[in-house]
C-alpha cells in the first residue's frame, strides 16, 4: 500500500516546485537534517563529531554510528523546529545511501524509511558525493548544467563533465591517494590535529612557498592526478630533517605542500576547459572550503573566462542541505526514488 501512495505522489510532485523536502545526511561524522524548497534551505542543522574523533586522530566508525544513534532524532526535531514546519508539512525524505561508512549510513537510512513510511510520503535516495555537487546549486540559484566541476575531498579527487542533473562524466580521477587524504596525512606528520585540511591552511597562512615539493601528477597527458608521490615527499624531507637534527619550520611546509597540492587542481581543470569548452565551473567536497584553491580557481576563471562557482564553507563540508538540494533536481527528472527496501552502500559509484 505504501509503495502505491508513494509512487503516485512522487509523479505529482515532478510537475511542481512549492514543496518542502526533509533530508538527511549521515555518511561519516556529522548527522545532518535540512529542510529545503528548491534550492531554498529553510533550515540545516550538523551535529558534530569532531570533538569526539580529535584525541583518535580520525574517524573511529563504531564510535560514528554509536553517536549517529544518539543525535539523529534531535537533528530532525530541531530541523523541523528552525524550518517552523511540522512533519505534515514534508513532500518527501531525502537520505544520503552512500557512500560513506556503512555503519553510519544504516542510521540515516533507516531513520529515513521510518519517516517516510510513517508519512506516506516519497524516499528519494542521494548519493553523497552527487550531493557535494548539488551544493553548488543552492550557492547560485540559476546554476545549470552543463557544466565542470572539481571534486576535491577526502574520499575524492576527480574533475566531472555534469551534461545533466542525473548525468555526469568522471573525466580526471586520482589515481592513489584523494587530496583531502593527503592533506590530513600531512597534517598528522607535522603533529598538527585532526581535521587536518583547516589546520594545514591555517598554519600555511605563517609560511612561505620555500620547498620545492612535486606537483601530483599522475600522467601529464590526462586528467588524472595522484597524491602519494607529493605525500611521501613531504614525509620523506620531514624524517631526514629529523635524523640530521635540523629545525624545520613547518609553517614553510604547509605552504609548500598547500601550493603543490592546489596547483595540480587548477592545472588539470585549466586542461579540462579547454578540453571540454565549458564555461562554467564549480568546485565541491571539503577541500572546497580552502581558501587557497578558491583564490587560484579564481585566477584560473578570470584566465579562460568562465564562472567559477564555490558553495559557502558551511555547504562545503558534509551536511544535509545539499541532500535536498540533490533530491528535488532528481524528482524533477523523474528519478531517485526508492522503496522502503533500500539499503546502505558503502561504495557507491559517481557515474
Amino acid at each position: 500500500m505504501y509503495e502505491e501512495i508513494a509512487e503516485k505522489k512522487f509523479k505529482e510532485l515532478q510537475n511542481k516546485d512549492d514543496y518542502l523536502i526533509l533530508a538527511i545526511e549521515s555518511s561519516c561524522d556529522e548527522t545532518s537534517a535540512a529542510v529545503t524548497r528548491g534550492r531554498d534551505v529553510l533550515s540545516l542543522v550538523i551535529a558534530s563529531q569532531i570533538e569526539i574523533h580529535k584525541r583518535f586522530g580520525g574517524v573511529v566508525p563504531e564510535i560514528a554510528s554509536r553517536n549517529h544513534v544518539s543525535a539523529i532524532r534531535n537533528t530532525v526535531d530541531e530541523a523541523l523546529k528552525q524550518a517552523n514546519v511540522s512533519l505534515s508539512d514534508i513532500s518527501a525524505v531525502a537520505v544520503t545511501y552512500g557512500a560513506g561508512l556503512l555503519g553510519a549510513l544504516l542510521v540515516g537510512v533507516s531513520y529515513a524509511k521510518a519517516l517516510a513510511y510513517a508519512m506516506n510520503v516519497p524516499l528519494i535516495k542521494v548519493n553523497h558525493v552527487r550531493g557535494h555537487i548539488s551544493a553548488n546549486y543552492i550557492a547560485d540559484k540559476s546554476l545549470e548544467p552543463p557544466y565542470l566541476c572539481l571534486l576535491a575531498s577526502g574520499g575524492h579527487t576527480a574533475i566531472v563533465e555534469v551534461t545533466g542533473y542525473d548525468d555526469v562524466k568522471v573525466i580526471g580521477t586520482t589515481q592513489d591517494d584523494a587530496v583531502g587524504e593527503a592533506f590530513d596525512k600531512v597534517a598528522r606528520v607535522l603533529g598538527l590535529p585532526y581535521p587536518g585540511g583547516p589546520e594545514i591552511e591555517k598554519l600555511a597562512k605563517d609560511g612561505k612557498p620555500t620547498i620545492d615539493f612535486p606537483k601530483g601528477f599522475h600522467n601529464k597527458n590526462t586528467l588524472d592526478f595522484s597524491y602519494s608521490g607529493l605525500k611521501t615527499s613531504v614525509i620523506n624531507y620531514m624524517h631526514t630533517a629529523a635524523q640530521k637534527g635540523e629545525a624545520v619550520n613547518k609553517a614553510d611546509v604547509a605552504c609548500s605542500f598547500q601550493k603543490s597540492a592546489v596547483g595540480v587542481m587548477t592545472e588539470n581543470v585549466e586542461k579540462a576547459l579547454l578540453k571540454t569548452g565549458l564555461k562554467t565551473v564549480v568546485i565541491a567536497g571539503g577541500v572546497a572550503s580552502n581558501k587557497h584553491l578558491r583564490e587560484e580557481m579564481e585566477k584560473v576563471g578570470e584566465k579562460h573566462g568562465v564562472n567559477v562557482i564555490y558553495p559557502p564553507l558551511k555547504l562545503c563540508t558534509d551536511n544535509a542541505a545539499m541532500i535536498g538540494a540533490c533530491a528535488y533536481n532528481l524528482i524533477k527528472e523523474g528519478k531517485g526514488r526508492a522503496s522502503l527496501d533500500l539499503d546502505a552502500s558503502a561504495s557507491v559509484s559517481l557515474e
